[in-house]
């Protein structure tokens, strides 16, 4: 595995994953990350997709092997500096996981809150990312009242208002209609464009060909396969996407 630190944006080598004194549910897994790809990871319901996931966005740490991210050592940073290192993750759950009582606009605002942005810095971003995605006029519905779909969209909404070097999406198609889940994609792609690297987890062998330019990486039982050359730097995307954002 390449060390050297040329842009890589995740490295993890030979990794193992057990919970308690299970067997391992990741095994001897090395792969690279690099800036602008587009990546999917697919595999069975149990192949340790969410797992590995997990790993990537930093809720969760290695039984043995080495993980970097961004250059550093995410096995053996400090607690303290979590916080620094997730505000360039973005993260799309399964499960949405939206604030119940804030609006839509107040929870694609939250991360801009949290990073100390000032209110007259986050309403037009806020504004131009739930355009972007399509809910303009829902700005001000609460997740109840959003269908699944819309709660998806506020929730990539969300993840990348920050504009993240790195997006994690765990099944985000999983609680839409094949429409929407092309529409979702076409939305990770714009992103993409902009430079962030992108890693969406699927089941659905559908999907992966509607993004041709994606690298496949294939989970089967906690061991990853590379079908499509993903450690092999593919060439920068780049275009455009959403205004106004803050950087």
């Amino acid at each position: 595995m390449n060390t050297s630190g040329s842009g890589e944006i995740v490295q993890f080598d030979n990794v193992g994953l057990r919970y308690g004194t299970e067997r391992e549910v990741l095994s001897d897994v090395s792969f690279t990350l690099y800036p602008g790809s587009f990546y999917f990871l697919t595999g069975a319901s149990g192949a340790g997709k969410t797992s590995l996931l997990k790993l990537l966005y930093l809720s969760q740490r290695p039984s043995r092997g080495g993980i970097r991210i961004f250059g550093t050592d995410a096995i053996t940073m400090p607690r303290e500096k979590l916080p620094a290192l997730r505000r360039r993750l973005g993260v799309v759950f399964q499960e949405f996981r939206l604030v119940s009582h804030l609006s839509a606009f107040d929870n694609v605002a939250l991360p801009l809150r949290v990073a100390g942005f000032a209110e007259s810095e986050i309403a037009k971003p806020v504004a131009d990312m739930l355009e972007w995605v399509g809910l303009a006029d829902r700005m001000a519905a609460r997740p109840a009242t959003l269908s699944g779909g819309e709660q998806q969209r506020v929730a990539i909404a969300r993840a990348v208002i920050g504009r993240p070097q790195l997006l994690v999406a765990d099944e985000p198609t999983g609680n839409v209609d094949p429409d929407m889940a092309v529409k979702l994609l076409r939305l990770f792609e714009a992103l993409n464009r902009l430079g962030t690297t992108v890693v969406v987890a699927t089941h659905d062998v559908h999907l992966l060909k509607k993004v041709p330019d994606s690298l496949i990486m294939r989970l089967d039982k906690g061991r990853l396969s590379d079908p499509t050359g993903a450690l092999k730097y593919p060439p920068r995307r780049s275009g455009a996407g959403p205004a106004g954002n803050p950087s």
